[in-house]
């Protein structure tokens, strides 16, 4: 009788059938290629492929040295790098592969096209955060070297959009990456919650950049001291009769700008360089060449400026409105130093005894002067206790921070205050609108203040504008945009 039974082998087994087929190897271009492909939404054509462990290292490697020499280029000037800082972002990864994980255990194998594993989802995730990434931080060189169109530099809204559709972008590669896996339905929206989450704390709470901009540094001995002497004395009175009488007078049918900038605080070289940086911008942007008074506490200026005193800011205030048409220009007093939480401005400039500065004397200087239409700012540490007392109808006042908070960029190695800097030294060189200067300028300061590890929270700076002013300063913005440039 026939035997029915499948055959055997020689050693009684059943004969081998076809070896599995191996998984496809790809070259570390198509895993570059096809993570792009990712990132712009575009499906990863890799198959069952699987990433070597050398080219999961080469993958980090080149996602590592884009983001760290972009965010180089972020910072205009020197610059410092923090490997805890850099470091310290790899949690969130960690984290992200074990949310990807948990979301791919179980998931069955599909078609033959789709991708599998979690080193396949990591090779391509890590290429898919490249075309967002340097989008944002092409955007963020662009603000550090003042490139970006002006709407995006005056216009918060157009800032915040442009934020919020950034991070739409990297949450949206991952989930739709995820979902190439087979990752569907309850496990795609908790993978997609836990993105957010992730994403939210790490935003909140782990601020700090690999690269900060780096403080210029400076002699580590005391600052120069005053010697004083009846020659000084004798100096500062001719200083101050050559400073009145060389005030420039004021035009008939032109609302000239008049500024006195104030700098107590000899201890600091900071405020004489920030003074001196505004002195110069207002005469520069503001058509006030001759009608600028700069007083300022320094050893080094004894002999070429007015000394920054109670009396003397009184007195130029006086002397400028002498000069001024006091109903139609414009007078800009900007003050910068060390400030109190009684929103006293500090001045010293020992041995000579100065006192300090309260608002409530700014606002009888100018209003005993008759002072009509005033732009008042205020670089100092709680300076939004001056808005109140300084505040009217026909002023604008602005300040480094509110009433609560400490300003920065104050200290013995700052080349010039962040408000200073932000304000004057950049957005007023782009625009003549003191209003949309400070728009622009919040933000920058925000983020310089984030990157620097304030310890103390945003310095939130403060403006405030009587509608009585606007006109004035419409008409002076549209002279000054008319005027040729050199």
């Amino acid at each position: 009788m026939t035997d029915e039974r499948e055959p055997t082998g020689a050693a009684g087994t059943l004969p081998a059938g076809p070896a599995p087929a191996a998984a496809p190897r790809l070259p570390l271009a198509a895993w570059i290629r096809e993570g792009l492909r990712a990132g712009l939404f575009l499906r990863p054509r890799t198959g069952g492929a699987q990433p070597e462990a050398w080219q999961l290292l080469a993958l980090v490697a080149l996602a590592a040295a884009i983001e760290l020499g972009l965010g180089r280029l972020e910072i205009n000037g020197p610059a410092q790098f923090s490997l805890r800082s850099w470091i310290s972002e790899w949690w969130a990864i960690a984290v992200m592969i074990f949310l990807v994980w948990a979301a791919l255990r179980d998931v069955p194998a599909g078609e033959h096209a789709r991708p599998v594993g979690l080193a396949a989802w990591f090779a391509l995730w890590l290429m898919a955060m490249l075309p967002s990434g340097v989008v944002s931080q092409l955007l963020g060189i662009a603000r550090a070297h003042e490139a970006l169109p002006r709407l995006l530099e005056t216009s918060p809204w157009s800032a915040w959009a442009i934020y919020l559709a950034l991070i739409a972008w990297v949450l949206g590669a991952g989930i739709w990456l995820s979902r190439q896996f087979g990752v569907t339905g309850r496990r795609l929206a908790l993978l997609g919650v836990g993105m957010v989450a992730l994403f939210s704390v790490q935003v909140w709470q782990f601020q700090d950049q690999p690269w900060t901009a780096e403080q210029v540094a400076v002699e580590e001995q005391g600052p120069p001291v005053l010697q004083l002497s009846q020659e000084v004395f004798e100096t500062q009175v001719a200083l101050w009769d050559k400073a009145v009488a060389g005030l420039a007078p004021e035009r008939p049918g032109v609302t000239d700008v008049y500024g006195v900038v104030f700098a107590p605080f000899a201890e600091e070289d900071v405020f004489l360089r920030e003074s001196t940086m505004v002195a110069k911008t207002l005469a520069e942007r503001f058509d006030a060449e001759g009608r600028v008074l700069h007083l300022v506490n320094h050893a080094s200026t004894a002999d070429s400026r007015p000394w920054a005193t109670p009396l003397n800011l009184k007195r130029a205030i006086e002397a400028v409105a002498a000069r001024m048409d006091r109903e139609n220009d414009l007078l800009v007093v900007y003050l910068t130093s060390h400030g109190a939480s009684d929103f006293k401005l500090a001045a010293s400039h020992g041995p000579l005894q100065v006192d300090t500065v309260s608002p409530g004397e700014l606002r009888v200087a100018l209003d005993e002067a008759g002072v009509r239409h005033r732009v008042i700012a205020i670089s100092a540490c709680y300076s939004g206790g001056w808005v109140g007392p300084l505040g009217s109808n026909t002023s604008l006042v602005m300040t480094a921070a509110d009433a609560t908070h400490t300003s920065y960029g104050c200290g013995r190695k700052s080349e010039l205050t962040f408000f200073g800097r932000a304000m004057f030294a950049e957005q007023l060189r782009k625009t003549h609108s003191f209003e949309q200067a400070f728009a622009a300028a919040v933000p920058v300061i925000k983020q310089r203040e984030i990157d620097a590890g304030k310890p103390d929270g945003f310095s939130n700076p403060q403006i405030e504008v009587g509608e009585g002013i606007r006109p004035v300063l419409k008409a002076l913005e549209e002279r000054l945009d008319a005027r040729p440039k050199p």
